[in-house]
């Protein structure tokens, strides 16, 4: 069984211990090594990566990215990991489970500047990537053994190189026969890791693992598919197609198919976003509209940003709101005409948000824009509104100052913080 060495690229014989070429023991084998060509490719704890990299003197210590103690990890490196801190814990339960932790307030600026890096050095390997997050794709690479010379496998190993030594972060890389195992796969290895695994052995790694193992198997259908005495997925995969609809509806075959490692989904370079959104979690919990307004303000001014670095505009707005119990809000509300505006976009949600604010004590405020529209179709102005030109050149003069003084070089009124 031939293999390849992670640390120089080469092809080695199948029952060395190192590798001949450069001693190398990061080897890797498998059957199918060479002719599989679907990869998913994931960032290392990528927000925390980022910051050890600029930061060599953490590199030993345990690493958080995310704000204040009642908000949430939004990344965890390795070492904290251990400690139990995973993305999405509340920042008071990771702070006691990790109480030496060193704590990072998020950079996206920086974090979106790193990942455009890691997506051009992709773009050069097959025009069939296509981008799930800030730090994750899918590629495939099917018919480029001729321009790169090599296998998938090989050039995979050599990209993975390239990151570390270009950007600095490392990636954990699953090689498989189609996207749902190759992101499977993917977790495998990590960090630093590179797995495969063949359509031949699928089912029968896929059999003991549990429901939640699968992308889009939640709480809520994970304790469904409990009631009904699914708790593996080779129970699950034994279902055939009518007996899977019978129990579990239209998405029953689907679900049965997946569990036994099935998946026609091709990687999709035209895949739109679907939303763009931003939020924040508040240090004390906020009842008052006039309050509530204010960091409302500042994430619409946040959105426009995002649709504007992205090329999209919005068609609609959604308030999101968590109450102080943890229960969820959303409301929704079409646009008259597409939008990066943020007046625009708070103008629509404010209404939406005062019906909301009854008395009750929220935690987290967000608002997002779906559906989504290009952005050559924002704001150009018409009867009702012509000024909306205007405006939205004040607002790239108004952001090009931020882009160079900083965030706080203009701010708007009701933007600012109240005093203490």
């Amino acid at each position: 069984m031939r293999g390849l060495c992670r640390d120089c690229c080469a092809e080695v014989p199948g029952t060395v211990a190192s590798c001949p070429t450069c001693r190398g023991r990061r080897l890797v084998r498998h059957a199918e090594l060479f002719t599989l060509s679907v990869a998913h490719v994931d960032c290392d704890a990528f927000y925390a990566s980022v910051e050890k990299r600029d930061r060599p003197e953490l590199a030993a210590r345990p690493v958080i990215v995310g704000g204040g103690r009642r908000g949430v990890v939004s990344a965890a490196c390795y070492v904290a990991r251990t400690r139990g801190v995973r993305s999405a814990t509340p920042m008071f339960k990771a702070l006691a489970a990790c109480p030496d932790a060193v704590v990072i307030k998020p950079d996206m600026a920086k974090y979106v500047a790193v990942a455009r890096r890691i997506r051009g050095l992709m773009e050069a390997l097959t025009p069939l990537l296509q981008p799930l997050s800030i730090d994750e794709a899918v590629m495939d690479l099917r018919g480029t053994e001729a321009l790169h010379r090599a296998p998938p496998a090989i050039v995979l190993a050599r990209f993975a190189q390239d990151v570390e030594r270009a950007v600095g972060v490392t990636i954990s890389i699953g090689l498989a026969p189609n996207r749902l195992l190759a992101k499977l796969t993917a977790e495998r290895d990590k960090p630093r890791g590179f797995a495969v695994l063949g359509a031949g052995e699928a089912r029968d790694w896929l059999a003991p693992q549990p429901v939640t193992l699968l992308p889009g198997v939640g709480p809520a259908l994970a304790r469904r598919l409990e009631a009904a005495g699914f708790t593996r997925l080779g129970q699950l995969g034994a279902l055939e197609a009518r007996e899977a609809a019978r129990r579990f509806g239209e998405d029953g075959p689907v679900l049965a198919a997946r569990a036994r490692g099935e998946d026609s989904r091709p990687v999709d370079p035209s895949r739109e976003t679907k939303s763009i959104s931003a939020e924040t979690t508040f240090e004390a919990d906020i009842t008052a509209l006039d309050a509530l307004e204010r960091p409302l303000w500042r994430m619409c001014e946040r959105l426009g940003r995002r649709l504007r670095e992205k090329e999209l505009a919005a068609a609609g707005v959604v308030l999101k709101l968590k109450t102080a119990g943890f229960a969820l809000r959303t409301r929704n509300a079409r646009l008259p005409s597409p939008t990066t505006l943020p007046e625009t976009l708070f103008a629509a949600a404010r209404p939406l948000l005062a019906r909301e604010a009854d008395g009750t004590a929220f935690r987290l405020i967000g608002i997002g824009a779906q559906p989504l529209a290009p952005a050559a179709e924002a704001d150009r102005g018409d009867l009702a509104d012509p000024d909306a030109p205007r405006r939205a050149a004040r607002w790239q003069a108004v952001e090009a100052l931020r882009a160079r003084f900083g965030e706080d070089a203009v701010v708007q009124g009701r933007g600012l913080k109240p005093p203490r």
